[in-house]
């Protein structure tokens, strides 16, 4: 591994009702894309997550646990949590327990109401703010996402949302290490400094088309063992 750590933060699997995917296939697109890491955030769920730590070494990446909680206020990415956070709860309070549990607060998908995205008042001082989220059309709630952390001196990150195997790391967050052997908590801590970590950027189209084509031979793979094995 070397110093430029890259992981996407934000992907859903089979476990969200919006989700797709089986967590494996989530690794093994993950390792064939470059990535040292991918975080699982399910909505309201984390039970995929921690199975996805577990298995994360066999494909050659660092385990890291996360949910996308539901909050009052909007939408909370609670990274390197062991349990769900209650959800239902105070935009606050969920920070706070987020923090109290060990794990970092990423708001993502700020400002996009229809995407239940944190209000602009009532964002407050987040551990950091994703200001660059894959799902877009002209940019313009990244570049004011990016405006308002950096105007208040609050770590960016980028990360894909993916939804299915052709997104995952189209936009990712890097982190600079000295150390070799990177761990969970190291990640949480570099991004709760905020030192290192810079926005992430969509892959150029060759390599999407490429990565595309890949996902679907191996979702078709997966599923026709699958139902092999069920015979």
């Amino acid at each position: 591994m070397g110093d430029d750590f890259t992981i996407d933060l934000h992907v859903h699997s089979e476990a969200s009702f919006d989700g797709k995917e089986p967590i494996e296939l989530i690794l093994e697109q993950a390792s064939d894309i470059g990535l040292d890491a991918v975080v699982i955030t399910d909505h309201d769920e984390i039970e995929a997550s921690k199975k996805a730590c577990e298995k994360a070494s066999e494909y050659g990446l660092v385990g890291i646990t996360g949910v996308e909680v539901s909050t009052k206020n909007g939408h909370l990415l609670a990274i390197g949590v062991d349990e769900r956070p209650e959800k239902k709860q105070s935009y606050s309070e969920t920070i706070k327990e987020i923090r109290e549990s060990g794990g970092v607060a990423v708001v993502p998908h700020p400002f996009q109401r229809s995407r239940h995205g944190v209000r602009k008042r009532k964002i407050g001082d987040p551990d950091a703010i994703e200001i660059y989220n894959s799902w877009l059309i002209t940019g313009y709630r990244n570049k004011i996402a990016r405006k308002y952390a950096e105007k208040r001196e609050i770590p960016g990150v980028a990360a894909s949302d993916a939804h299915s195997l052709s997104t995952i790391g189209r936009a990712y967050t890097e982190i600079s290490f000295e150390e070799e052997n990177v761990t969970e908590r190291d990640v949480v801590r570099e991004l709760r400094d905020g030192e290192h970590a810079i926005h992430g950027r969509r892959a150029p189209i060759h390599k999407s088309i490429g990565h595309l084509v890949k996902a679907g031979i191996r979702k078709t793979l997966y599923f026709s063992r699958r139902v092999l094995r069920g015979f």
